[in-house]
Order: structure tokens, then C-alpha cells, then sequence
């Protein structure tokens, strides 16, 4: 059976610090700023968290999601570990955070990723895959993380309402 069948994202509510250091650890050409990783691993504790585990328990990927206003919730940080890339793994656990995102009342899924201004490869993917998964590019904000890291807000509707 394919890793595809085999793992789906399941609600983490111990350890989503850990979950969020283990695999950003893995992932230095996205998550290279230790800084920027021990901000996320310190809000991935307090986020509600999906992840997907391979049979022995190990943590293949993770989503946690943000609640930002009555309407709208954010992929707040992500990763797959290198290993489990092209399994889709990113895949469902977008479409797990937009069903919880949908449970809370949202209608809009948002991620902040870098900006197309600054050309770094891996980055290109990223924002591939997120208008693969149906985010839209909505606006860049060239200074919210640093004049070397201009931020794109891309936003997914989860409904035809407001």
C-alpha cells in the first residue's frame, strides 16, 4: 500500500512543540533562522495541530492553523520532512486544516510565505504547491518579516459566503 493510503493527519494535542522542532529541523533551506523556528515551534505548542505519522510513530509532516478573525483562519507553519515529500502529505494536511478550519467557522484559509521578490528556489515550489492546493496570491508585504524576506499572503476560499 502507498504512503498516500497508509497516513492520514490526525489532531495532536500533546507534544506540538516538539512535532514543529522535529520537522522544521529537517527542513534549514526553508526554516533556517533559528530565531524564526523557535518562534514557531513556541506558537505550534499553543496551535491546534494536525500530523501525519508513518507506522512506527514517526512524524512524516504537520499543519497548525492559526484562527485569525471570525472568518478567516492561517496555515500558521508547515513542513514535510524531506523524506516524506511527494507522498502527499502536504496535500491532506491542507485539506484537514481547511475541514477544521471550516468546524470553526471560517471562510478563508490563508498562508504567508516568501514573496516571489525574493528568488530563492525553494520558495518557487512552496508557493507552487500552495496555488496547487487552491491558494491564490493576494498581497505582498515587503517588510513584515525583513527587507531580505518580503512576505506573500495567499488566501484559499472554503466557501461561496462572505
Amino acid at each position: 500500500m502507498s504512503a498516500r493510503a497508509t497516513l492520514q493527519p490526525v489532531r495532536v494535542h500533546d507534544g506540538r512543540g516538539a512535532v514543529c522542532w522535529e520537522v522544521l529541523e529537517s527542513l534549514p533551506a526553508w526554516f533556517g533562522i533559528p530565531t524564526a523556528v523557535e518562534s514557531y515551534v513556541s506558537a505550534a505548542a499553543d496551535l491546534p495541530m494536525l500530523a501525519c505519522f508513518d507506522a512506527a510513530g514517526h512524524v512524516a509532516g504537520f499543519a497548525s492553523v492559526k484562527v485569525q478573525t471570525a472568518v478567516a483562519a492561517e496555515i500558521h507553519v508547515m513542513g514535510v520532512k524531506p523524506a516524506w515529500r511527494r507522498h502527499g502529505i502536504g496535500r491532506i494536511s491542507i485539506e484537514a486544516a481547511a475541514r477544521l478550519a471550516v468546524s470553526q467557522g471560517a471562510h478563508y484559509l490563508t498562508v504567508k510565505t516568501l514573496s516571489p521578490a525574493s528568488p530563492d528556489p525553494n520558495y518557487a515550489a512552496t508557493r507552487a504547491f500552495y496555488q496547487a492546493v487552491g491558494f491564490l496570491p493576494i498581497e505582498e508585504f515587503p517588510d513584515l518579516w525583513g527587507a531580505h524576506n518580503p512576505c506573500l499572503l495567499m488566501l484559499r476560499p472554503l466557501s461561496n459566503r462572505p
